[in-house]
């Protein structure tokens, strides 16, 4: 600024430090985002990351493989943001936070795009070799992860996508075919016959991590199972109910509980088409038994009590009997702990081909069943395609027109129940019959119902002695309790999941995954042959798991071996063992990681799946978890808590609000979400953030701004003015909040802190009473740079703890303060002094605001009538009469505080017309005009307006300003 006279007509406005920068106000971040993204990948920031972070502590968050087959959803952003969030937070407090991200590469829905394929061309992929169909799975998941990689950059994400981990690459492969052959080695692998959930949709075997739970309706039949071998009940049948009719065929036993009260009943009229008559005998809980009869609309007494010894010691007919030949064995009451009399007759139909609670209760038992003559051996009366076997006589292919299906390719409903309800009834065994709908195991994947199937699958032992008086279920079990679970109620989750599981299935019928590696003899024993594996596994290696499939392969690893008998398995491994596998070629073989883990996230529903999967393959191999800390997030759902769907239309992708509001903005709605529990996205919450957004830049712009008349130095704390050692205080007590939430991994609580820190504290508070000093002091004012100092301080720290959060609004306003500083993320959290923090004060000032809240209103209620327009046209009379009150303001100059011209305080009761707050007792204010002449410079109105002839028109103040402005050559 030039002027070569005084008495010249003078732009004042050009002599204040007005807010200089080129940060914009309006955001762009569609525009932005990508060019910083660009940036970073320009610079390498990962690889600055990775060097700046050489000797630190490692803080290792491991990355639960998404599935490499589509694009991402709000689901995948929500979840990278989260883990995003908290590697940089890390990095930020002078930890190495590496993060490495991963994909999952095998397994089912990879598979059926492929055969998608073949189909549409007429072509059956099991015609095709099995390592080209694997060769096109592997090219499909490659496309993904690249597709799914630039998707997470656009989000902010940083981490080592030149060198992701990949359940599919060759090494990965190698190390979870190693892990397999350690439970094989230790003898935890069994080859069994168990009743495992079937996906006829899919033929292969599915575990409870891919299974989900829907509405279904199921056919629900009484069915009478007639007693032999007991005088009291001779003649009477025994009642079960079951909601799946096509299991009967399956039935070997009926079970029973000593703890349930069961009586003998006589039907005395009957009003139906088909079942019981006047005259029969029936066998119920006596709490069932009503509800029963009504069902099957017949009249009813009771005749006898039953008890458990009576029903130890009989047997039963087969409702089936006489039916296709092939029902004539005997059929035991077997005693059970899962029986209750809360629903259903008091007795369950037992078919161990077909329910976990039924094979359990018939392995229990097959001691008492050898001892009364009754073979033990466990049919296979369904088929991989849901078709009933010969072990289904009269269902199966001897049946006329060919084997009934229970559930056919599509997943629909074959015609199994009509078949048996058909028989029930021609065989006088139906009591009742009805709907039900009820919640039904599905397929995570196809979405189709699942059936439980007896077939020989690979286990591992979850209760077998390893050795050291563990076992695998007591060593999880164990590390859950050793775990810290944020939110703390997943702990209790797994646990329970631990608690109850059975046998871990390992084996899946397909072609895209890590094989069971295994050669085994005619009865299921395993080769334990370390020269064997050691071939498999340098294979591996080299070819990856291809290599078990290739021409010659069997004769290859068992060389001198290969002209014994030994059987090749042909299975792949379940797909989560792979996932669970991921800690050993991560965390163990990369240098850049550490095992085990500091924290596992993921969504709630990976406490049946990779925390879980992750915890058994662990504890199995290494006695611990892989993990320290497990988090979890809920699942979003639309803005009225429904889920979303293509159906409903309330879909909300990630790009979609990339490309309207930018990434920051998403970031920001996580971060401000309970995420530990189901969160909320649409359209109206979107715009909340984006108000929110809005506010918090416009406070960093005027900071920036500000910032530009900074010329840097220290000022000593004991100068400073109480507002500046009260805005230090306040950055010592949010410094502690963020970093204990940052630990914590709650941050809603800072992003909440921290947005109503700018908007209530700085923006509506202490910029707005420094304006006046920061715009209109002269340079050398000790006011205008203690201000300075403190803004500086309030930038950094501001915009680093929100670093991690909004990585793109950072960097772009770290890069306008800073044009020489790579990047804001290279920067650590700035340490706070202790001496800032000052309570005393703290409460002091807390006062002072009430005070002013109440100056304030009365102002804002006088500018609405217009009496006034800008509060620096008003002189308010402050009445106290609150002691406490009185003290605080008695040294603070409330007029600079309030942002007046003048102020009066008055120790005596307001007059009736004074405005008063309920909530500020004892304080009343009267506004009036304020006297004197308006300053032209700074607008306030004093009485020394002219008293420097050269600056007729300003005040005292602003011309002493100005006159320094002028001898430092700036006018």
């Amino acid at each position: 600024m030039t002027m070569t006279d005084t008495s010249d007509k003078i732009d004042y406005s050009k002599t204040l430090y007005l807010p200089q920068t080129d940060f914009p106000m309006r955001a762009g971040l569609p525009q932005k985002e990508p060019q910083i993204v660009a940036r970073w990948e320009e610079m390498d920031l990962y690889k600055k990351l990775r060097e700046s972070a050489k000797g630190r502590e490692k803080f290792v968050l491991h990355d639960g493989p998404p599935y490499a087959n589509g694009n991402i959803h709000i689901g995948h952003a929500l979840n990278k943001v989260l883990k995003d969030v908290i590697t940089r937070s890390f990095q930020m407090r002078g930890f190495d936070s590496n993060y490495v991200p991963g994909w999952d590469c095998h397994g089912l829905p990879i598979e059926w795009k492929i055969e998608e394929k073949y189909r549409a061309k007429g072509q059956d992929k099991d015609q095709v070799p099995i390592n080209e169909f694997r060769k096109e799975c592997r090219e499909f998941a490659a496309g993904w992860i690249g597709e799914q990689s630039r998707e997470f950059k656009r989000l902010g994400i940083v981490g080592d996508f030149e060198n992701p981990y990949t359940t599919m690459n060759f090494h990965a492969e190698a190390r979870i075919a190693g892990e397999l052959l350690k439970f094989a080695m230790s003898g935890q692998l069994y080859r069994g016959s168990k009743p495992v959930m079937w996906s006829v949709v899919e033929r292969t075997a599915l575990a409870e991590a891919e299974v989900e739970y829907h509405d279904y309706e199921s056919d629900a039949i009484w069915v009478k199972f007639p007693v032999v071998g007991s005088d009291a009940l001779a003649g009477a049948s025994l009642v079960i109910w079951t909601t799946t009719p096509w299991t009967i065929p399956g039935n070997r036993a009926v079970a029973y509980s000593p703890r349930v009260a069961y009586s003998l009943y006589e039907v005395t009229a009957a009003e139906n088409d088909f079942g019981p008559q006047a005259g029969e005998r029936l066998v119920f809980a006596d709490a069932l038994a009503e509800e029963c009869f009504k069902k099957a609309k017949l009249e009813f007494n009771k005749l006898s009590d039953v008890s458990a010894a009576d029903l130890s010691s009989i047997t039963l007919d087969h409702p089936l009997k006489g039916f296709g030949g092939g029902y004539e064995f005997i059929v035991p009451l077997l005693a059970g702990d899962h029986v209750t009399d809360d629903a259903g007759t008091g007795f369950v139909h037992t078919a161990p081909s077909h329910g976990r609670e039924d094979f359990d209760v018939w392995m229990d038992s097959q001691n008492l069943l050898r001892e009364r003559g009754i073979p033990t051996e466990i049919p296979f009366p369904v088929d991989d395609a849901g078709f009933y076997t010969k072990d289904a006589p009269g269902f199966g292919p001897d049946r006329e027109g060919g084997a009934a299906r229970v559930i056919d390719d599509n997943g629909k409903k074959g015609d199994a129940n009509k078949a048996v309800i058909e028989a029930l009834i021609a065989a006088d065994a139906l009591f009742a019959r009805g709907r039900l709908k009820h919640q039904y195991p599905h397929s995570w994947r196809s979405k189709k119902p699942v059936i439980f199937r007896n077939t020989p699958q690979w286990f591992v032992h979850m209760d077998k002695e390893l050795g050291d008086g563990s076992t695998l279920r007591s060593r999880a079990l164990k590390a859950i309790d050793e775990t810290r679970f944020v939110p703390a109620a997943g702990q209790n989750r797994l646990r329970a999941m631990i608690a109850d599981r059975p046998d871990w299935v390992l084996s899946r019928q397909r072609a895209w995954g890590v094989p069971i590696c295994i050669f085994v003899d005619a009865d299921g024993n395993v080769l334990r042959d370390e020269a064997v594996n050691k071939r498999i596994l340098e294979a591996f290696e080299l070819e990856g798991a291809d290599a078990w499939f290739a021409d010659g392969a069997r004769d290859r690893f068992l060389a001198d071996r290969a002209g014994e008998p030994w059987i090749m398995v042909r299975d792949i491994l379940d797909v989560w063992f792979d996932s669970g596998s991921t800690h050993t070629f991560t965390l163990e073989d990369r240098p850049d990681m550490k095992w085990p883990a500091d924290v596992y996230l993921e969504g709630s529903d990976q406490h049946r799946g990779w925390f879980h999967s992750s915890l058994l393959e662990a504890c199995g191999t290494r006695g611990r978890a892989p993990y320290n800390a497990v988090i979890t997030h809920g699942f979003t759902m639309d803005e009225e808590g429904r889920k979303m769907s293509k159906s409903l239309g309330n879909t909300v992708t990630p790009q979609d609000v990339i490309k309207d509001s930018g990434a920051d903005i998403l970031r920001l709605w996580v971060m401000n979400t309970d995420y530990w529990e189901d969160q909320r996205l649409g359209r109206t919450i979107l715009q909340t953030n984006v108000d929110a957004y809005r506010k918090l830049r416009n406070t960093v712009r005027w900071m920036l701004g500000t910032l530009a008349h900074d010329e840097g130095g220290d000022v000593v704390l004991s100068e400073m003015p109480e507002l500046e050692r009260l805005m230090l205080h306040r950055l010592a007590e949010l410094d502690l909040l963020v970093r204990e939430s940052y630990d914590a991994f709650d941050f809603k609580r800072i992003a909440r802190a921290l947005i109503d820190f700018a908007n209530v504290e700085l923006s509506a508070f202490y910029f707005d009473i420094r304006k006046d000093a920061l715009y209109c002091d002269a340079p050398s004012s000790k006011r205008r740079q203690a201000a300075l100092y403190v803004v500086r301080q309030l930038f950094d720290r501001l915009v680093t703890w929100l670093a991690p959060m909004l990585p793109f609004t950072t960097e772009e306003a770290w890069s306008e303060r800073y044009p020489q500083a790579a990047s804001v993320h290279l920067e650590q959290f700035r340490e706070t002094p202790v001496e800032w923090r000052d309570d005393v004060l703290a409460e002091k000032w807390r006062k002072v605001r009430q005070v002013r809240r109440v100056v304030t209103g009365a102002l804002e209620i006088e500018r609405a009538k217009k009496t006034i327009g800008s509060s620096l046209e008003a002189a308010p009379r402050v009445f106290i009469t609150d002691a406490a009150l009185a003290e605080a303001v008695a040294d603070v100059d409330l007029a600079e505080t309030a942002i007046t011209s003048d102020i009066a305080i008055m120790s005596h009761a307001a007059p009736d017309e004074a405005f008063v707050m309920d909530e500020v007792a004892g304080v009343g204010v009267v506004i009036e005009r304020a006297k004197g002449v308006k300053c032209q410079r700074s607008w306030r109105y004093t009485n020394d307006v002219g008293s420097d002839p050269a600056w007729p028109d300003v005040s005292a103040r602003d011309a002493a300003a100005l006159n320094e402005l002028k001898a430092l050559g700036r006018l």
